[in-house]
């Protein structure tokens, strides 16, 4: 009976009996071409993506790749070659739309026009993704959610596991995540994903398999640490926490730091004012399309900065170090330095994590850890090297687990 409905129309048109021989080859031909069109899923390296990101916008792949989750980081890093030698060698992990995940950055700003905005702009169509939620997903995000929690020092966005896995998902892509800005340096066309917009590849998940942890090594940091006490104070309220950074800020003495600082926290703009900045506290770890279509409210310039906290992860202190970095990442999209209109990501967070420590330095913090277990300042190093060694390791944390060069 199958058979004689999917011939249906070739008898009509033949005029006569299909012969069971040819009924079952045809019917093999075309269960052939099902299987054929389920399984277009063309595998890539994440180095290859990154290199010539545009002809993989909208195509099912499948990657073999290192997933790190950082501070502002949620990224797939090549297997054989982390660094690729581009300015970004990570492609951006996003889950689809109500997956409720656990997983993700502990902070990210994501750019998108504002209603007001001037330009013309047209959210992509994207083809929707569903998620196998299976016991290997569980385990994967499970993994990647999971803290570390020893030590004493303050440990900003860190995890306890990177995981090796084999993923597939819809990639999408852009030629250029740079964001496009007019003679006056207003921002007037969109780059890439993730944070700050600056990935050229994000691959939306629909299943993973061979999963393999591995515990990432925090011991220098714990032995550093090891019988000082966590700092203690702060609000995990954000917009409490924001009023309070810009008050102190306000009243340091006059130096440069006071400066950046004050910018930065006043990115956010005062309270009640529509400074076009919108915050929020949760996970953010899913591509539901709101980040790439136009803004419900206006905007002083036209754009608007969707700043994302997981307070869960960012308690107390932690949350006015958070915000002050992603202010400082405002700041420098929205009014950047002359010649810096275009500057790389590795420039926006060097100068996100200087006043990050500078913040924590000011605040009598004895110690400041990175994600992938780099020890960032210890108020024990002698006076004379402290730039240095907090120099050496931004260079090597920016490279090594952030995936970014100059």
């Amino acid at each position: 009976m199958d058979c004689a409905l999917i011939l249906l129309p070739l008898r009509i048109a033949a005029g006569g009996e299909v012969s069971m021989k040819r009924c079952l080859i045809l019917a093999g031909l075309i269960l052939g071409l099902g299987v054929g069109l389920r399984a277009q899923v063309t595998d890539v390296n994440v180095c290859d993506v990154v290199k010539n990101p545009a002809p993989f916008d909208g195509k099912m792949v499948r990657i073999t790749g290192t997933v790190v989750v950082g501070f502002d980081e949620f990224i797939i890093e090549d297997t054989k070659d982390p660094n690729c030698g581009y300015q970004v060698d990570g492609i951006w992990l996003s889950y689809p739309a109500g997956a409720k995940g656990k997983a993700g950055p502990a902070a990210m700003v994501m750019i998108q026009p504002a209603r007001n905005f001037a330009g013309k702009y047209a959210a992509p169509a994207r083809t929707a993704v569903t998620l196998e939620k299976d016991k290997v997903f569980k385990q994967f995000d499970s993994l990647l959610a999971q803290t570390h929690q020893k030590g004493a020092d303050m440990c900003m966005g860190c995890v306890r596991y990177s995981v090796t896995a084999t993923l597939v998902g819809r990639l999408d892509t852009v030629a250029d995540a740079t964001l496009k800005r007019d003679a006056a340096g207003k921002i007037v066309g969109f780059g890439g994903f993730g944070n700050m917009n600056a990935y050229p590849a994000r691959l939306v998940l629909q299943s993973v398999s061979d999963v393999t942890p591995k515990e990432i090594d925090f011991s220098k940091n714990d032995d550093a640490t090891k019988g000082d006490a966590p700092p203690q104070g702060g609000t995990n309220d954000i917009n409490s926490t924001i009023a309070m950074m810009q008050k102190g800020a306000q009243g340091l003495a006059a130096s440069p730091a006071k400066d950046e600082l004050v910018k930065a926290t006043g990115a956010y703009g005062k309270s009640g004012e529509q400074a076009g900045v919108e915050l929020g506290n949760s996970v953010s770890n899913e591509a539901g399309g709101k980040e790439e279509g136009m803004g419900s409210k206006d905007s002083p310039d036209g754009v608007l900065f969707d700043c994302v906290f997981n307070t869960d992860r960012l308690q107390g202190l932690a949350l006015s170090r958070a915000v002050v970095h992603m202010g400082q990442h405002i700041a420098d999209l929205r009014s950047p330095q002359s010649g810096y209109e275009n500057a790389p990501p590795y420039i926006l967070e060097y100068n996100a994590w200087v006043i990050t420590t500078v913040t924590a330095v000011s605040g009598g913090q004895k110690f400041l850890s990175l994600p992938g277990g780099y020890l960032l300042w210890d108020s024990s190093w002698p006076a004379d090297s402290r730039n240095d060694k907090m120099e050496a390791t931004l260079n090597d944390f920016l490279a090594g687990e952030a995936q970014l060069s100059r």
